[in-house]
């Protein structure tokens, strides 16, 4: 019943036209999603969990990776109803990257990564074959991997190209969504700690820039968890303190010149944030997600933004009109955007 009311509260916040909660068979916990398309979508969790439906979250098939029952699959990418890689985000031999062409049938294990010091936290992909992952620093240098054949072979960037970090500098493994793409060659990441800086890169991650934003910082478990970018110039970043997520303080802003410079949003209250992105038919409305609330808005609108309780850690759009968001304890929700912001 808590639940129900929950969604109910999140309908009339957002005034989407349904807000469904969907049945996907497991009570493990849910940080990596990614939708395909209206009808295809992917998750993935803790204990080595993925989940898969291809009628747009009617029925979905939990299954655990053979092998990787101990691992926490906190991204996940996906291009077909039979091709996706989960990322499994841990210390030392935990981080690892596996691979399936046949949706699921079989799991090739593309990298495991053998430095007890490192900790990878998401990856993305401009295409079938190029991809690039993030990991927590190592020596003082954030770790970089790069796949230029689909991920048969995963090599660590150059030296040169991995650039230093701060002390106590890290990136978040909250909801799959620290780095994000674009275009062809295009790539942001975000990272939170003693500073919440984006760093980008228009080379495929062989050269970077980095900026330093006024978003919260100075806790180990504050900074930016989520970046996302809808084109080459228009961004939004999030975060907070997941340690005291109902703290307003700057966690939401946008960028509208590459990540080279960000404003924070005007909104208040803000909560933490795991994970943020454009939605909607025209890309300017977006969504945010935390721990004890969301939050919806539009930036080019004066339309004061909605919050609603609700608890969640990544979303993915399935298309201008579906919303695809995973939380804890197995909590699938689909989103109607039909009528997002009219009153």
């Amino acid at each position: 019943m808590r639940l129900l009311l929950i969604f109910l509260s999140f309908c009339c916040a957002v005034r989407a036209q349904i807000i469904t909660p969907l049945d996907g068979h497991t009570a493990e916990s849910l940080r990596g999603v990614h939708a395909v398309d209206d009808k295809v979508v992917w998750a993935s969790g803790t204990h080595g969990t993925y989940l898969r439906t291809v009628d747009g979250g009617f029925n979905w098939a939990p299954a655990q990776v053979p092998g990787a029952e101990e691992l926490d699959f906190r991204d996940v990418a996906a291009f077909s109803a039979d091709e996706a890689y989960l990322l499994a985000a841990g210390p030392g031999e935990k981080s690892r990257i596996y691979k399936t062409s046949d949706a699921g049938q079989h799991w090739a294990l593309q990298f495991t990564n053998n430095d007890p010091k490192g900790f990878y936290d998401c990856f993305g992909f401009w295409d079938h074959d190029h991809g690039i992952a993030i990991g927590d620093p190592v020596d003082g240098r954030f770790e970089l991997l790069a796949t230029e054949d689909g991920g048969a072979h995963w090599t660590a960037l150059p030296q040169a190209s991995r650039p230093e970090a701060k002390p106590k500098e890290g990136a978040f493994a909250a909801s799959g969504t620290c780095l994000t793409v674009e275009g062809s060659s295009n790539v942001w990441f975000a990272t939170g700690g003693s500073v919440a800086r984006v760093f980008r890169s228009r080379d495929r991650g062989r050269s970077w820039r980095v900026v330093e934003t006024k978003m919260v910082h100075g806790a180990d478990a504050s900074g930016i968890f989520s970046i996302a970018f809808r084109d080459a110039k228009h961004g939004l970043i999030a975060g907070g303190d997941y340690q005291n997520p109902d703290t307003d303080s700057p966690n939401l802003a946008a960028s509208s010149d590459g990540g080279a410079t960000w404003q924070i949003l005007p909104v208040h209250p803000q909560f933490y944030f795991s994970a943020v992105n454009f939605v909607g038919a025209k890309s300017r409305e977006y969504l945010a997600v935390g721990s004890t609330h969301g939050i919806t808005g539009n930036l080019k609108s004066n339309e004061l933004p909605r919050i609603f309780p609700v608890t969640l850690n990544a979303f993915s759009a399935g298309g201008p009109s579906k919303v695809f968001a995973v939380g804890p304890k197995g909590t699938i929700i689909l989103i109607l955007l039909n009528g997002f912001h009219k009153r």
